[in-house]
């Protein structure tokens, strides 16, 4: 079942949805098999031996009327040190031609800002952050790579995200990051979660050589 709160991707819909995932989750119903958030929905599994349409319908429907007096949780904040430009940054001056900025404008915009994790996708630890000055908002590339770097800090459109694998992708990339967003021998896996806060903060290629090390 697909729950959707309409298509405008805003804070207010996020802290719906985050709401929503939070009280499906805790205690989770028996039948409900897994939950999957994104910017403006949430897309509900459940084993249908144990849980017909109607009985998830009737669910949603009682939590959704007990919504809006939840509090949001409260969110985390984690700070990304972000190598930027060069080897890590291919795409940084191109970043800085299209919207008539140098490359040190670019970096001083895009780490004034606090992003929002709205979801998870794409690849585990994938975060979709929200937050980006509009001033840079920029199309994917025409061409995905093949490979983009572990650790890579992209842009696409309004949304900016950090690759926490060697994959494909074809968002514009400015830095990278020397900290492991996806370790599978964590107890969190995920370096981010929904609803956390991100701050990125600029560091020198010596810092983050140090930092990898660690």
């Amino acid at each position: 079942m697909l729950v959707s709160f309409g298509d405008e991707i805003t804070i207010e819909t996020h802290h719906r949805v985050v709401k929503l995932l939070r009280s499906l989750e805790d205690p989770a119903p028996e039948g409900i098999s897994n939950l999957h958030p994104a910017y403006c929905s949430l897309l509900i599994r459940f084993d249908p031996r144990k849980l017909d349409h109607d009985a998830v319908a009737r669910l949603v429907h009682d939590r959704l009327d007990r919504l809006d007096p939840l509090a949001s949780p409260e969110p985390r904040t984690i700070e990304i040190p972000v190598c930027y430009g060069g080897e890590f940054g291919p795409d940084l001056s191109d970043v800085a031609d299209l919207h008539g900025l140098t490359p040190q404008g670019v970096i001083e915009l895009q780490t004034s800002v606090t992003y929002t994790v709205f979801f998870l996708g794409f690849v585990p630890g994938f975060a979709y952050l929200g937050g980006l000055p509009a001033a840079l908002a920029t199309p994917r590339l025409q061409s995905p790579r093949k490979q983009v770097p572990r650790g890579s800090l992209g842009i696409a459109g309004n949304q900016t995200g950090i690759y926490p694998f060697v994959t494909p992708g074809g968002w514009r990339l400015l830095g990278r990051t020397p900290l492991e967003i996806f370790r599978p021998d964590r107890a969190d896996m995920s370096l981010l979660s929904i609803g956390d806060q991100v701050r990125f903060t600029p560091i020198p290629a010596e810092r983050f050589a140090a930092l990898q090390r660690v």
